[in-house]
């Protein structure tokens, strides 16, 4: 019995929609959801069936209102569990981006008509599971994707699902995101020292474990206590933290040409390691890939993210 309700269940998703990835936003209606007994749905009913045959063959009138009471709750059931999902909106898909081999974190935001909370959701998708509850019209979920491989990574068919109230049927839907989400390429943990610095002269920066006093500024807290400067704060009556600053090398120039030798996907690897060193050392850097312009000289969060972003992107080279 159990291998033909598998069977049933998996014909039934086939029919389900979507077959390809949608443009969100996307609404369930009536016709996009599904509802089936469960195991203990079908217990349930064979018990029901049971007691109402009993109850006619002795003539049990109590019985038969029991049964009856029933089978009207069992049909609320079922319709409380098509409303969890009825006329709920995923809105939107997002990631931040991660190397290959890391699971990504990814959140879907889901809204509906507000005046009915809805609990219990869950939400399955290649191998990854959340739930999901909305208050007032409003709810969002986390769940984490394997990612093998740098680019885009499409998102799989997720499901979303509930057997709440009673248990006695589970009600599911699908939703497709047509939502690309970005896979950085993995660092090379064995990539040889950062290039040093070519053209612009030194720069300086304020780092607390400088070389050189840079000024002197007001204490904020947190501050540890070797940089209070206590013979100017005793004269100025108030604490007085020092400055520091270290000096810098030129802007590093991070050329594709710079890394033959090795595989393609090295390469990439390599630079993508580079790219982490220099942001960490506040270094300003310039990357250099073919047919692509020159990305810099600079550093920051949105540097990093272009520079990785355009190196996640280079074109695949099989073997």
């Amino acid at each position: 019995m159990h291998a033909w309700w598998r069977e049933l269940r998996r014909r039934a998703e086939t029919w389900v929609p979507p077959r390809a990835p949608e443009t969100l936003p996307v609404r369930l209606d009536r016709r996009r959801i599904y509802v089936l007994p469960t195991r203990f749905g079908l217990f349930f009913g064979g018990l029901l069936l049971a007691m109402g045959l009993g109850a006619l063959n002795y003539n049990n009138n109590p019985a038969l209102l029991l049964m009856l009471l029933l089978v009207g709750a069992a049909n609320t059931s079922l319709l409380a569990a098509h409303l969890q999902l009825s006329g709920l909106s995923f809105n939107a898909l997002g990631a931040e981006p991660v190397p290959a081999g890391t699971p990504l974190p990814v959140r879907l935001h889901v809204r509906a008509a507000p005046g009915r909370e809805r609990r219990g959701l869950q939400v399955d998708g290649d191998g990854a599971s959340s739930m999901l509850s909305l208050d007032d019209g409003a709810g969002a979920t986390e769940f984490e994707l394997p990612t093998v491989r740098r680019g885009w990574l499409e998102p799989p068919r997720l499901r979303i699902s509930t057997v709440r109230p009673l248990g006695l049927v589970r009600a599911w839907s699908y939703v497709w995101p047509d939502q690309p989400l970005l896979v950085y390429p993995a660092p090379d943990p064995n990539a040889p020292p950062l290039p040093e610095g070519e053209g612009q002269a030194a720069q300086t920066r304020l780092h607390p474990a400088g070389d050189d006093v840079h000024h002197l500024r007001a204490y904020r807290r947190g501050d540890p206590r070797r940089a209070i400067a206590w013979k100017p704060s005793a004269r100025r009556d108030t604490l007085l933290v020092r400055e520091y600053e270290q000096p810098l090398g030129a802007d590093v120039v991070l050329d594709w040409r710079a890394t033959a030798g090795v595989g393609h996907e090295l390469r990439i690897s390599r630079l993508a390691r580079w790219v982490d060193e220099a942001e960490r050392d506040g270094r300003r850097y310039r990357l250099l890939l073919p047919g692509q312009p020159p990305l810099g000289p600079a550093q920051g969060a949105q540097h990093r993210h272009a520079c990785l972003r355009a190196l996640a992107l280079m074109p695949h080279v099989d073997g």
